[in-house]
């Protein structure tokens, strides 16, 4: 018998009850026979006085209840699930000792209701001592020797509807080493409490994801690949918690996940379990997802060679759009960081998967939209990726497929604004959305020469681009417009003879002075820098002064923005290359403007002050004195400035990183310094009134 410290009141009371005229009923043998000698042998130790023959009453918990309580005649079937703990959980006498304590107290009868109510928080901490007891006494998993009669107990306790008590259940039932069919409920009941957000912090201190990841690691998916689902279920909706995730990761999910995802992938399409086995991988995939967010995480992914397991899946599941959308989304995850982008470049089956992906589920926006951020991923700074997607079968058709699509969606939706409904999020809208990054695309595969080269000869694309152009507004929306501008600017640097850029290239001059007005120094930057190619075309230059935007990129020398003046000095470069078109320069301060440029960014950017350098050489070219080409104070300027530029220890004399600096000190050598040289005599020679050296303009 257990030791008097650990015996309740109540049970004492119920003893004494016991003894009370009216209060027993005899038990036959047989009856006792027929639960078997082990049950016997469980009663004498849980409660001695049973094994008398003798029965006794429900004992009460609640004196004002107990004349209730006495006429309720004891039996076995009419026993709660809380009696049954203390009479059959078939332990040692340690078990009775942490279970008397709670047990009765656990519960008070309602006479308005006749029925129990259990005090949960007491049973909670009575499942915590059990699980404690029998982990103590090596007695988890099948070890127990009446393993059954306490899982009854237990599932008979889950009916009282607690979470926090059905978490505490869960993890004992689990780790009791249950199969079949009470693996499935138990997976079910952790499923549905894990549901519930609120229910997280509950999760985290009961470690519950032990024993879940403890089915994935050890059960046999083909017998159970419906409680996989349920245990899956829990576990993607656990790794929606950021504050779980790490503790998933560092208990080896990532590499659990990915060897149950081999094992599906294992499976023949022909296999009557395939179909099912996608609603497991939906799951997986969403837990996937959710990993990938941590670095530890991606790590292990790329070391286990998961990008090319996660093709497979495409591959196998391409009729299934959730999978897909998850595994685009995992996708387009891996490929924002350099390292997972380049492993799945290096997988060659992917491209033509994306592609069969968007022709399949062109309107499917969800997906499509993933899809094609990938594919802008993988094409930003990879030359291999570009060709890999261009020389698939049909890739430009997709892609202009899918362009004209939502185009006209984006179209649709512009006519409703414009009937009342109008656009009132600053977000861009689905097609939108899609354009944005499927214009990236097309831009990222133009970088490549011989792809821009037939890409700017393609009259569908470039059609497609220009009507953008035509019906958005920056305004509406300012990424779409700036993307099909920069891939104007892309195109127009191919200067071949079939590019519709150049057969258009009147038409877009005009689009882009809508740009120029605009208060949007990123659009205004692209609209400079197609100018900067389109100027080297007489029509151009020629519409460029007839409409005084040669003014406008005046003025920008003074934006005090690198990048503006840089792309605003190259128009006027190509402008001061005609004779005619140099006096520009005279208005608005041109040449005080180039010189601060040269002054301001000159040190610290080579290539621009090359490009100050070379218009300042075309001005001055065949003038007779220092005189008509500059005032006094721009050539003093201009001959300091000079002088040490061309001082190599100066010039060089800045902070970079090793292979930033070697690039500065390579293009000061090769191409600022010989013009820059050029002109420094000439000034020279005109500030001296010598004879001008007559050069060919650059």
């Amino acid at each position: 018998s257990p030791p008097k410290a650990w015996v309740n009141n109540q049970v004492l009371q119920a003893r004494r009850n016991a003894s009370r005229p009216g209060a027993r009923r005899t038990f036959s043998r047989r009856e006792f026979q027929s639960r078997g000698s082990a049950t016997e042998n469980t009663l004498s130790i849980v409660a001695p006085h049973l094994t008398q023959g003798t029965s006794r009453k429900v004992p009460p918990t609640d004196r004002r209840d107990c004349s209730e309580a006495q006429r309720i005649k004891t039996n076995w079937s009419a026993l709660t699930p809380i009696e049954h703990c203390l009479y059959f959980i078939p332990i040692e006498g340690s078990m009775l000792n942490l279970l008397n304590g709670t047990v009765w107290g656990s519960r008070h009868y309602c006479s308005q209701h006749c029925s129990f109510i259990y005090n949960k928080e007491s049973l909670c901490l009575a499942c915590t001592r059990l699980h404690q007891a029998l982990e103590e006494g090596n007695m988890l998993g099948k070890r127990c020797k009446r393993r059954t009669l306490l899982l009854k107990t237990l599932y008979k306790l889950v009916d009282i509807g607690s979470d926090s008590l059905g978490l505490k259940l869960a993890k004992i039932i689990l780790e009791l080493k249950v199969s079949g069919k009470n693996l499935l409920n138990v997976c079910k009941l952790v499923f549905k409490i894990s549901r519930n957000e609120k229910n997280d912090s509950l999760i985290q201190n009961d470690k519950i994801l032990d024993s879940l990841l403890e089915v994935l690691r050890v059960e046999d998916l083909q017998i159970n690949n419906e409680a996989f689902l349920y245990c899956m279920g829990a576990i993607k909706f656990i790794s929606g918690n950021a504050g779980l995730l790490n503790e998933m990761v560092s208990k080896g999910a990532v590499e659990m996940l990915l060897q149950l995802m081999k094992q599906i992938n294992k499976i023949n399409e022909n296999d009557t379990r395939f179909s099912s086995l996608g609603h497991l991988l939906v799951q997986l995939t969403a837990t996937l997802r959710n990993l990938v967010d941590l670095p530890q995480s991606r790590c292990e992914l790329l070391c286990s060679n998961a990008v090319s397991e996660l093709c497979v899946v495409l591959e196998q599941r391409v009729n299934d759009k959730d999978i897909c959308t998850n595994v685009a989304r995992i996708f387009s995850k891996l490929s924002s960081f350099n390292d997972c982008c380049a492993a799945l470049a290096d997988c060659s089956r992917c491209y033509v998967l994306f592609l069969a992906l968007l022709n399949k589920y062109q309107k499917k926006q969800d997906l499509v939209v993933r899809i094609i951020f990938v594919l802008g991923n993988l094409t930003a700074k990879n030359n291999q990726a570009r060709e890999q997607i261009f020389k698939e079968e049909g890739s430009v058709n997709s892609l202009i497929s899918l362009f004209q699509t939502y185009y006209e969606i984006d179209l649709n939706v512009e006519k409703w604004k414009h009937e009342g409904e109008s656009k009132t999020s600053k977000h861009p809208t689905e097609a939108e959305d899609v354009l944005i990054k499927l214009i990236r695309v097309i831009a990222n595969l133009s970088i490549h020469p011989s792809i821009g080269a037939e890409l700017a000869a393609n009259h569908h694309i470039v059609t497609l681009l220009i009507t953008v152009l035509e019906y958005k507004a920056i305004d509406e929306c300012e990424e779409l417009v700036i993307n099909a501008t920069a891939t104007v600017n892309n195109f127009s640097y191919y200067q071949v003879k079939n590019s519709v850029i150049q057969e258009k290239k009147l038409p877009i001059a005009e689009l882009l002075l809508n740009l120029l007005m605009s208060s949007n120094m990123d659009g205004i930057l692209e609209a400079v820098r197609v100018f900067g190619n389109l100027s080297q075309h007489q029509e151009i230059c020629d519409f460029i002064i007839q409409r005084k935007v040669y003014k406008f990129m005046i003025a920008l020398l003074d934006a005090k923005h690198q990048n503006v003046c840089f792309a605003a000095c190259g128009v006027l470069l190509n402008l001061t290359v005609d004779k005619t078109h140099r006096p520009i320069l005279q208005e608005g301060g041109g040449i005080q403007k180039l010189i601060d440029c040269l002054r301001d960014f000159g040190p610290t950017d080579w290539q621009l002050a090359c490009l100050v350098c070379k218009t300042l050489w075309n001005y001055s070219e065949n003038i007779s004195s220092a005189g008509s080409c500059f005032a006094e104070d721009d050539a003093n300027t201009l001959l300091v400035l000079l002088t040490s530029f061309l001082d190599e220890e100066f010039a060089l004399n800045y902070s970079f990183d090793k292979d930033l600096k070697d690039y500065h000190r390579a293009y000061w050598e090769t191409e600022f310094k010989p013009v820059a040289q050029k002109l420094l005599n000439r000034i020279q020679s005109l500030h001296a009134l010598l004879e001008p050296l007559v050069i060919t303009s650059f």
